[in-house]
């Protein structure tokens, strides 16, 4: 791990600097003006997951263009400085290092994927530079070894979360007994929910009865549905993003597989519905941060409409609830990094664009709700809703 640390921070001293940025007010370096505060934007705005950090930088962007247009904090504007890591981890430390050491900024957004934020953490940590990722579920982006990295914190939940809402859902409100896990093989997201789901569920009396995998990016999934659709079970657990979830539905539906199919929060853009077709996916379930039919939420979801004349993906929600808890530990204290750090730690009871949120400070993992969504007709109905737990 000491080694691993060690070569990204060397490549953030080899590699050549940066890089596009983009801003609010136009785009430079240095000190903030007197009237501005200056936060940082690392995100993935291409490259091979650049759905995900562009979708969470709209969301982040939003909160911030709320506070602007409501006067900003104590007469300041919040002023974004935007870096593209490529959706690469090494460009990630590239993109930290340039928005603290070159752009000054006061706390860092994103990235979005969990290897990025892991690779960013060593960099912002040594210069006490907050650290907000909106859509990092692995538990190691806020722990290592048993002890809370200081300056790191989330506003999703973790996979250990989703994996067991996802088996109690099976086991309990579907009385499945046997589950079939597919699992993205390149994926740690999907490989970490796939191993809690499995634990949890022989848990709770199921059996797993096998296991199978694919590639982001594969287009062809028959011959491993073939197999799946052999094992005749319960359910099928496919912990995965929409764009390959959409295919794997479509498919195994062409194939006959007619048995319930599960996912997390990765399903949840409503793309999934145009690529699998909405009588596919019926009978289809998975967990995630809100429901679109909640009170709570239609703020969010008519603000993020009027803007972007669309609704928002779930990461464009995470990335606006991390601009959100950034708005409000500075609103708390002002602008020095670390009581930033320390009122980010403190946030409760928080309205966020999902609902409301409490950090644990033990943890740097958000309290809040979780939503079990059921696929139906080309909608989705609220299965069940699961309260803040901590």
């Amino acid at each position: 791990m000491l080694f691993w640390k060690k070569k990204f921070r060397i490549a953030a001293l080899l590699t050549g600097g940066l890089l596009a940025c983009s801003m609010f007010t136009g785009c430079g370096g240095g000190n903030a003006a007197a009237d501005e505060i200056v936060v940082g934007s690392n995100f993935e705005l291409t490259g091979n997951v650049a759905q995900y950090g562009s979708n969470a930088a709209k969301g982040f962007r939003l909160a911030v263009k709320e506070i602007n247009d409501a006067g900003g904090i104590n007469g300041k504007k919040i002023k974004i400085v935007e870096a593209d890591n490529k959706s690469d981890a090494a460009e990630s430390v590239n993109a930290a290092t340039k928005l603290i050491s070159d752009d000054k900024v006061v706390a860092l957004i994103g990235p979005a994927v969990t290897a990025n934020v892991i690779a960013e953490s060593q960099v912002a940590t040594d210069n006490k530079v907050a650290v907000i990722a909106p859509a990092a579920t692995n538990p190691d982006v806020t722990v290592e070894n048993g002890a809370v990295k200081p300056f790191i914190f989330r506003s999703c939940f973790i996979d250990p979360q989703q994996g067991e809402v996802m088996a109690q859902f099976a086991a309990q409100d579907l009385n499945a007994k046997t589950a079939v896990l597919y699992l993205d093989s390149s994926s740690d997201y999907s490989k970490s929910l796939g191993k809690v789901f499995k634990e949890k569920f022989e848990a709770a009396g199921g059996q797993v009865v096998m296991e199978e995998a694919f590639l982001a990016k594969d287009q062809d999934f028959k011959a491993a549905l073939t197999k799946i659709q052999t094992a005749n079970a319960d359910v099928i657990f496919v912990p995965a993003y929409y764009e390959e979830v959409g295919k794997i539905v479509k498919q195994a539906r062409e194939l006959g597989i007619t048995a319930a199919i599960l996912g997390t929060d990765g399903w949840d853009d409503s793309k999934v519905v145009d690529i699998a077709g909405q009588d596919a996916l019926n009978n289809t379930f998975f967990c995630t941060h809100f429901f679109e039919g909640d009170e709570d939420v239609q703020a969010f979801l008519n603000s993020y409409n009027a803007e972007y004349k669309e609704a928002p993906n779930v990461f464009a929600a995470l990335g606006y609830d991390s601009g959100k808890m950034l708005i409000d530990a500075i609103q708390r204290g002002g602008t020095d990094s670390e009581k930033i750090r320390d009122n980010i730690e403190t946030i409760k009871d928080l309205k966020v664009g999902t609902g409301t949120i409490t950090m644990d400070a033990a943890t740097h993992n958000p309290i809040k709700g979780i939503v079990v969504i059921e696929n139906k007709d080309g909608g989705r109905d609220l299965r069940t809703k699961i309260a803040p737990q901590g």
